[in-house]
């Protein structure tokens, strides 16, 4: 992988540190500091090892679309890329980006690093291929702040959910990769932006909301016994008699068990107020994840309104994949184990912890990734659950979807990728393996 997704770093000493600190991501016991991985070396990989991730001008962004385009190129495309959050609390004010401030996906007050990342979900397993560290105000407008963790000028100060749809526009505009559909959650606050920037590149979208989220009826005329105006969770509740089971089964349901959905088109913003994106109906669905509960516990709005609805909850179930490998996989090649305080360096870490996450699923190939005795003897340690579920249990995705490109009706055709010249020999395909129930991304250091 070195040879593969590393041939931008043009010093062969680079090459060389980059493969004595991914083997240190891969192996070493406990926490992945410089100095916890450069022991037993000999006298100066310490200061070496500091200095490549630290200071060295090497570019992150070549490498993270180098893997991105490589794990595109797998006999198994990606079904969907997903964006989570990242949260790594901080004792101290010395790390870039760290901060007081509300994290929603805490419900408190935290003193914390805030980063956004882009993965590539597939069924079975998921990949990180971009970062964006979130940085609040003072470190974008505090000069000596700014300048003592070399924060490039380009650098703004912007919320998590304006980052990711900046990444997510970037890589589908430069990247030269397939369009896939893009899954995360999004709060009532941010929906409308989120789904007009989506739009205007023609990017579908899966997007997670709350049940309170107030939504207009577009076909109002067919079906007169409903509301015209309700929350989500009112809506989908109203449709409770047109429910269908889900070809899908999470961990621990029983044989021939499925999920109930139901769907409504709908517009999501009062009509006065309604952009030229939301003229056309968007598809609300919702799920009774939860066996004892008898009310709807989850929504999705989607601009995939002719994929069948067994395969958009398959794709809003990838959001559960990725924090399940985040837990699993990322967690334990050392993801927020970053002790430096330079911008280069966070992003120097966070694209090497990438590749050690992608390398760590292609060795574990042919196994359960969850086995705790191959979890322990590839990683030398076991992999940690998170606390911070907010919504009660959830379940990865247990019944594949075919994968293929998504057409202009939103519908998976089954074909490949056919406009790159003699791509290289493909990276192992991504194991598939039955999810268990996982957390949110966040744990107190």
């Amino acid at each position: 992988m070195i040879t593969l997704l590393f041939d931008t770093l043009s010093r062969k000493d680079q090459r060389n540190w980059a493969r004595v600190y991914l083997r240190g991501l891969v192996s070493t016991a406990g926490k992945k500091t410089i100095r916890n991985m450069a022991r037993g070396g000999e006298g100066s990989a310490e200061q070496s090892l500091q200095q490549f991730i630290s200071k060295s001008p090497w570019a992150w962004a070549p490498v993270r679309r180098a893997l991105a385009q490589y794990l595109e190129r797998t006999s198994q495309p990606p079904l969907a890329w997903v964006v989570q959050s990242l949260i790594i609390e901080k004792a101290g004010d010395q790390s870039v980006g760290v901060g007081r401030q509300f994290v929603p996906e805490l419900g408190r007050m935290a003193n914390c690093q805030r980063a956004v990342g882009v993965w590539f979900a597939y069924s079975g397993a998921s990949f990180p291929v971009e970062w964006i560290l979130t940085l609040p105000a003072p470190w974008t407008t505090e000069r000596v702040r700014r300048h003592s963790a070399r924060i490039p000028d380009t650098a703004r100060s912007q919320t998590p959910t304006q980052e990711a749809i900046d990444a997510v526009v970037r890589m589908s505009g430069t990247w030269q990769l397939e369009q896939r559909p893009v899954i995360m959650a999004v709060s009532n606050a941010d929906l409308h932006h989120t789904m007009e920037a989506f739009s205007l590149y023609a990017i579908p979208f899966v997007l997670k909301v709350d049940g309170s989220l107030p939504v207009a009826l577009a076909t109002a005329g067919r079906h007169r016994a409903l509301p015209y105006q309700a929350s989500a969770r009112e809506l989908i509740e109203s449709l409770r008699s047109q429910r269908r089971l889900a070809d899908w089964r999470g961990q621990g349901a029983s044989d021939g068990a499925g999920t109930p959905l139901a769907a409504a088109a709908v517009h999501a913003a009062p009509g006065e107020d309604r952009t030229a994106v939301e003229l056309q109906p968007l598809l609300l669905f919702g799920a009774w994840t939860e066996p004892s509960n008898p009310l709807p516990s989850g929504f999705w709005i989607t601009n995939l309104r002719d994929m069948p609805l067994s395969q958009l909850f398959t794709l809003a179930k990838l959001l559960d994949q990725t924090a399940l490998d985040f837990a699993e996989v990322s967690e334990a090649v050392g993801i927020r184990d970053f002790e430096g305080r330079s911008y280069r360096g966070w992003h120097h870490h966070a694209t090497l912890a990438s590749v050690a996450h992608a390398a760590t699923l292609f060795a574990l190939r042919g196994q359960r990734v969850s086995d705790p005795a191959a979890r322990t003897e590839h990683n030398g340690r076991m992999a940690r659950s998170h606390q911070g579920v907010q919504n009660g249990a959830v379940h990865g995705p247990g019944h594949a979807v075919r994968a293929g490109r998504i057409d202009g009706a939103g519908r998976l055709d089954g074909t490949e990728r056919g406009d790159v010249p003699s791509p290289p020999p493909p990276l192992p395909t991504p194991p598939v393996r039955q999810a268990r129930t996982a957390g949110t991304y966040s744990k107190a250091r």
